[in-house]
Order: structure tokens, then C-alpha cells, then sequence
């Protein structure tokens, strides 16, 4: 599949607290390609202030891009998915990053591939290459995750009966997506079908259950293509994308992570700083709330 006129679709997905980290992705995509005009963005949302909206549309009137806004909260569209979901640990990280798996149900059936990307990752080259890329088949297209014996294994490298070490495992936060596939697949069925509930308890993120759900479907990527955890060092291997999956974020004042200065200035100064307030009123009010 390669249409270089075509449209590039991406799917993001956000509560409140990471839209300037999402502005920042999208801008990063626009600045990097000769047609934003080409790229549509479909961002699923939780809890979206009209201000911190305002912000992301900028990104549609300054260089062209579509937003397709999805909100989460209305009609309780994730709660009711979220309730349906066998025994599963859901506590770890918040729920909105569960949209992914949902995205056959709230993107556009007409839409056959996707790209989806974590709102922590910047983008340092053109999307066609990865986006109009011949699948050869396979449902999604990933890059391994460099700690995955750990995410697989967990503590002391036990095992666990829905995964082997043997089998690749991949990083689910830059996929792209065949659409057609991705619809036939119901993430609930097949892991109550395959897990008993000892192995489900286990499950407690959507890394595990898309890696489950399309073991052996997903083609492998060059790690260039999701760059994880990546240090100044690592800038001299030029990554395409990288990703701040890990717990030191470019926006965080002590980190030490590649490209800090220039995602900076990606985010632009005004809202680098301007989030980084908003954080620590945050993180105020919580302490509060506990106290």
C-alpha cells in the first residue's frame, strides 16, 4: 500500500493532563512533512478544557492538518467499554489509554489503516514511509519493546502461561494499524477464551492484551521507528520517532532524556512553561486532597 498523495491517518489519545504533550506530538508531524495538509488527526479525549482545545485546534489553522476531536466522556463511551472487560488490573495507568483498543468502534469504518501514537513521542521525520509501508499481511506494525523479557516474565523472570519469552513482544505505543483486521478482533473473547483467571489477574494494560490478541500478526519494525527511553547519547542514531515512555519526560525539570532542548522549543516556550504550571497546581491540589 503506497498512496503518497493519500491522507495520513492518526489516532492519539489524552485526558486533560497531556494536552500540551499532545500539541507537541502533532506539531512535531506538521513541521516534519512538506503536507500537514495531508495528515488528519483523530484525538480521542478525556476531560478536554475549552482552553487547552483552543491550543490544539492552533494546530489546524497554522499549518492545515484536520482534527477530528472524539470525546471519551460522552455517553460514557470508555466507562461502559472499560466495564466489560474480564478481571483485569486497570488501576496502573489512567483508563483513557484504553481507547486504542476501541478505536474500531469510535474511528470512521471507512478508515482502513491507522497510525496511533502515545501523546509522549516526537516525531523527527516524514510519516509516509512508515504509514503507506507494505504490512505484508500482518494486522499491526510495532517495534519491540527493549525491556520485554521483564514486561513478559515480570519479577524473577517467573513466566507467565500467555506469553513466552521465545515470542517476540512488542511496544504498543507507536502502531501502525490495518483497520479491517483490527475490527474483527473482539479483545474480550479471545482473552477470556484463551486465559484462565489467575493469568488474566495478571493483565493490566493494553500493551499485554494487544500483544496477546494478534500474537504472531504483528510485523516487526526497525527500532528507529519507536526509539524508547532514549538519552542524549542516543540523538547520534538519528531515531525517526522518539518515545518518553519511561518515567523522565522532556517537560520535567530534572530529566535527562534526547532532544530535551529542542522539544522545548517543539512544545514552544509559552505552553512549555505554561504546563509546567499547570502540573504543579496539580500536583498541589492532590497533596491537598490527601492531607
Amino acid at each position: 500500500m503506497r498512496d503518497e498523495a493519500g491522507t495520513v491517518e492518526i489516532a492519539l489519545t489524552f485526558d486533560d493532563g497531556f494536552w500540551a504533550p499532545c500539541y507537541a506530538t502533532m506539531r512535531s508531524i506538521c513541521l516534519t512533512t512538506h503536507h500537514p495538509e495531508r495528515l488528519r488527526f483523530h484525538l480521542l479525549h478525556q476531560q478536554l478544557t475549552p482552553a487547552h482545545r483552543a491550543a490544539l485546534e492552533s494546530i489546524e489553522h497554522g499549518y492545515g492538518a484536520r482534527l477530528n476531536f472524539i470525546d471519551l466522556d460522552a455517553g460514557n463511551v470508555l466507562g461502559e467499554r472499560i466495564a466489560g472487560f474480564p478481571r483485569l488490573r486497570l488501576r496502573r495507568f489512567s483508563k483513557v489509554i484504553y481507547a486504542r483498543l476501541f478505536l474500531a468502534d469510535l474511528i470512521d469504518p471507512s478508515i482502513e489503516r491507522i497510525l496511533y501514537l502515545d501523546c509522549d513521542v516526537f516525531v523527527r521525520t516524514a510519516l509516509d514511509p512508515l504509514f503507506f509501508m507494505d504490512m505484508q499481511g500482518h494486522a499491526i506494525a510495532a517495534v519491540l519493546q527493549p525491556d520485554r523479557m521483564h514486561c513478559i516474565a515480570g519479577t524473577d523472570l517467573k513466566g507467565r502461561n500467555a506469553f513466552s519469552m521465545a515470542d517476540p513482544y512488542f511496544n504498543s505505543g507507536v502502531m501502525l494499524i490495518d483497520m479491517t483486521q483490527y475490527r474483527q478482533v473482539d479483545f474480550v473473547a479471545t482473552l477470556e477464551r484463551g486465559l484462565n483467571a489467575a493469568e488474566l489477574a495478571m493483565f493490566y494494560y493494553d500493551q499485554d492484551m494487544i500483544n496477546f490478541c494478534f500474537k504472531g500478526r504483528i510485523l516487526e519494525l526497525d527500532a528507529r521507528w519507536n526509539l524508547q527511553n532514549a538519552v542524549p547519547a542516543h540523538e547520534a542514531f538519528n531515531p525517526a520517532i522518539v518515545h518518553y515512555s519511561a518515567n523522565p519526560k522532556p517537560w520535567f525539570i530534572w530529566s535527562r532524556v534526547a532532544f530535551k532542548r529542542t522539544y522545548r522549543h517543539l512544545m514552544t516556550n509559552a505552553y512549555f512553561y505554561q504546563y509546567r504550571r499547570e502540573r504543579v497546581v496539580r500536583l498541589i491540589r492532590r497533596g491537598l486532597r490527601l492531607a
